[in-house]
């Protein structure tokens, strides 16, 4: 009998949930704020070429190793392009601040309040082997990656209550209590995975079975931590989509694995492979005067792009004592001369970092006023005092490579922090502990920059050890927090939502393979949060995002790096791309290949090796 009525309440509940969906109409998309750019109806994407041909390889690169397909879960290092083989429910546009469109769903649902959200899958949906997309494939999916993958997942789905079919192909996530705008789009990025496959198969363990999927590519063949090859799906059923319209047009994209990134440079001159974006500003500078530069035989172009910066930096780990205090933090930053790096190692390529949303109408400038203040005004005593009085940049320097200047004030800093010279070595004046760390690196080209970093720091008295180690290795060490200081960051987007809570949330910061790598656990930080994650139009989002922007800022958790704001790419000259660069910069899934240029390419290459 108890069974009985718990079964008629479940139905009872789908029933409710199913008269509540009939009344919400359903829209092909939805924007976070305001209106989509993209109508019902709407055909294709502005910036891609929806007539663009298909056909022909493209040879791409990675660095490292891989040894695993299942890039869910924190074990293994997952091989690259692993994304090509799956579809989200919705897809996103690259030329709004954020929205989705039907992808693997044609319809969705959510109320004015955003309490829930509903969505109709596409009856022309399928696996690689023909079987349906199914309700049963997207909540196995929901309930596998939150109990099973990455604690990404754990936070970004933490607001869901529970996933249920309210509809033969129709199935709804409701929310928790609370203020969430996001949620409706944050769940139409639900990757979804065949339940089918999965069973009898071991999710939480690395694999190198190729995977199903229902993506515009299967994997066709690899060698473990060497290469992957994958082919365009002939027969897709994707393929009409307005959201795919114009991407996804070569036939076969390969990644090679080579071992480092100066290894990788070599192979892509000698004509290894065909693309290449470009992240070292040496190289930029120098490494491509070459001959098939001159010739137009590979391309070199600078892309201007109008996305977030996000932040790179020296990252503390604040999980080690010695970067509890932020006096600590704040001294050391001083040590680092950008100017001079800019000037003699970056060929003045980059402009400084000063906020964590460098780029964007998001970035905090000036000191708050209006509703910024006002939202910030009840924090007062809880947060530095710095962050009502004063805009916040990192130190500067003139480019010299003198900067005594900045070193005293540094050293002022320290010692008034409880941190004094002795025997030339910065130590603490209670515990007699020295001022030492470790900078963990997964690439030798940083070294030319930390290097430095820690010849200003030996100045005073501050010792810091610099370590190169393997992508298996410093995955690991960064996955259990084992390290002082590394080179990291979180891209941003320019709505940013829930991933801040796995940025800089408390929650986070002790789950193994979670993103809050600094550590920070403060109360004012995670209000700060909910309130951009509840914003109920894009003024309010800016307005909060610039407070939590400062008061990162003063909190002095990382020393900021740099940023350009253009993709630096090079490529040989075999490919076509659309007239439209959207504001999200360079989208190489919407490039093909040109026959005739790649006919002309081989010619030109064959003749002058004869």
């Amino acid at each position: 009998m108890v069974r009985l009525i718990a079964y008629i309440a479940i139905l009872c509940l789908s029933a409710i949930s199913a008269a509540a969906a009939e009344e919400v109409p359903g829209a092909h998309g939805i924007a976070m704020h305001g209106d989509l750019k993209y109508g019902p109806g709407f055909s294709h994407f502005d910036y891609v070429n929806p007539a663009a041909p298909k056909g022909g390889t493209v040879r791409l690169n990675a660095v490292g190793t891989f040894d695993s397909f299942n890039s869910f879960i924190v074990k293994g290092n997952p091989a690259a392009g692993l994304g090509f083989i799956y579809e989200n429910l919705m897809s996103g546009s690259s030329d709004e601040a954020f929205s989705q469109y039907g992808q693997l769903a044609e319809k969705v649902y959510a109320p004015k309040d955003r309490s829930w959200v509903a969505f109709t899958l596409n009856a022309k949906a399928r696996w690689h082997d023909g079987k349906p997309v199914t309700v049963d494939d997207v909540i196995w999916t929901f309930n596998t990656l939150v109990e099973k993958g990455t604690p990404f997942y754990r936070f970004y789905y933490g607001s869901v209550s529970e996933v249920v079919q309210t509809g033969e192909r129709t199935v709804r996530f409701n929310f928790k209590p609370g203020e969430n705008r996001e949620l409706p789009l944050i769940l139409g990025q639900v990757t979804v995975l065949p339940k089918h496959y999965w069973e009898g198969r071991d999710f939480s363990k690395t694999t190198l079975e190729p995977p199903l999927g229902s993506g515009p590519y299967k994997i066709e063949k690899f060698e473990p931590g060497r290469s992957i090859t994958l082919t365009r799906v002939e027969d897709w059923w994707g393929n009409d989509l307005p959201v795919n319209k114009g991407l996804y047009n070569f036939d076969t994209i390969r990644y090679d694995y080579y071992r480092d990134s100066t290894i990788a440079l070599e192979a892509f001159k000698a004509g290894e492979y065909d693309y290449r974006a470009e992240n070292a500003s040496k190289s930029w500078a120098t490494a491509y005067n070459i001959p098939n530069v001159e010739k137009g035989l590979i391309r070199k172009e600078e892309i201007t792009h109008n996305r977030s910066s996000g932040m790179q930096a020296f990252v503390f780990n604040t999980r080690r004592d010695v970067f509890k205090d932020r006096a600590v933090r704040q001294a050391l930053a001083y040590g680092f001369d950008f100017a001079w790096s800019n000037k003699n190692l970056f060929y003045g390529q980059y402009s400084r970092t000063r906020s964590y949303f460098d780029n964007s109408e998001l970035a905090a400038t000036g000191v708050p006023e209006g509703a910024e203040l006002a939202l910030l005004e009840p924090y007062r005593g809880r947060i530095p005092d710095e962050v009502f009085t004063q805009e916040y940049n990192p130190p500067k320097s003139d480019g010299s490579g003198n900067i005594r200047s900045n070193l005293r004030v540094a050293s002022k800093i320290l010692t008034k922090a409880g941190w004094v010279i002795k025997d030339r070595q910065r130590v603490n004046e209670k515990t007699g502990k020295a001022l030492e760390f470790e900078v963990l690196l997964v690439s030798p080209l940083f070294e030319r920059i930390v290097l430095p970093f820690a010849k200003n720091l030996e100045k005073l008295g501050v010792k810091v050890k610099v370590r190169t180690v393997d992508p298996s290795q410093y995955r690991r060490r960064i996955d259990t927090f084992d390290f002082d200081v590394i080179v990291s960051g979180a891209g941003q987007s320019l709505s940013p939502g829930n991933e801040q809570r796995s940025y800089w949330g408390s929650t986070a910061a002790d789950m193994e393979g979670g993103r809050n790598t600094i550590g920070i656990k403060d109360p004012v930080i995670d209000e700060l949060i909910e309130k951009i994650i509840a914003a109920p139009d894009r003024k309010a989002l800016v307005t909060s995002v610039r407070a939590m922007d400062r008061v990162l800022q003063w909190g002095h958790w990382l020393i900021p790096h740099w940023h350009a704001k253009y993709d630096r790419i090079a490529y040989w000259n075999k490919f076509g791309r659309p007239a439209i660069t959207p504001i999200q910069g360079n989208q190489f899934v919407a490039w093909w290949v040109e026959e005739a240029k790649e006919k002309a390419l081989k010619g030109k290459l064959s003749s002058a090796n004869q």
